[in-house]
This record gives structure tokens, C-alpha cells and sequence, in this order.
């Protein structure tokens, strides 16, 4: 793929992920973005890295199974998968800093 069209690609990965996470904040978060998952580290017990884990290890499995399949998928689906994987890594990397106290200078 050439640079050009790589670019493109980013920009629109870009996009639609900042589209996802307005929209699921809207529907999951409070005040505080990662509440679902700190709730959810209390009802199991673990912590908020290992409950971000554990609920984007669904998403690895679902993007392994489609990789390794023979059939052929659209590319809404591919989008929709790979859109939740990266907002997973989002996610546990607002944990990590979080967690290390770190206040973020990425604004």
C-alpha cells in the first residue's frame, strides 16, 4: 500500500474510532470514563487493567476467528471489530496512566 493511501486508511480508523467513544461515552460513562470498568473490577474482584483485559480479550478472539476463517467478511465488519480492539487499547492505556498517577500531556 502506498504512503498515500496508508494515510487515508489512519485518517478514517482515526475518525471512526473518536465516533465510537463520543457516542459509547454517551451511553457507558459519567463523569468519569472509565466507570463501567471500575464497577465491574469490584463485582470480580480484579482490577480495572484486568477488567479492560478480560472484556477486550472477546474482541482478540472475535478478530483471530475471522482472520484464521475461509469465509469472507464485509468491511463494515472488519471496521466494527478492529474500531473495538483500538478503543479497548485506549481504554487500558487511560488505565495504566491512571493507575501510575501520571497526569496525561497527550491533550
Amino acid at each position: 500500500m502506498i504512503i498515500d493511501d496508508f494515510v487515508k486508511v489512519l485518517d478514517a480508523q482515526i475518525k471512526r474510532v473518536q465516533n465510537v467513544l463520543i457516542v459509547k461515552t454517551a451511553e457507558y460513562a459519567n463523569a468519569d470514563q472509565l466507570h463501567n470498568f471500575r464497577v465491574a473490577a469490584e463485582l470480580q474482584d480484579k482490577t480495572v487493567k484486568e477488567t479492560i483485559a478480560g472484556m477486550m480479550a472477546k474482541h482478540t478472539v472475535s478478530i483471530y476467528d475471522m482472520v484464521r476463517s475461509k469465509r469472507s467478511f464485509d468491511p463494515e465488519i472488519w471496521d466494527e471489530k478492529i474500531t473495538d480492539h483500538i478503543i479497548y487499547l485506549i481504554l487500558l492505556r487511560a488505565a495504566v496512566i491512571e493507575e501510575a498517577g501520571i497526569k496525561s500531556k497527550e491533550n
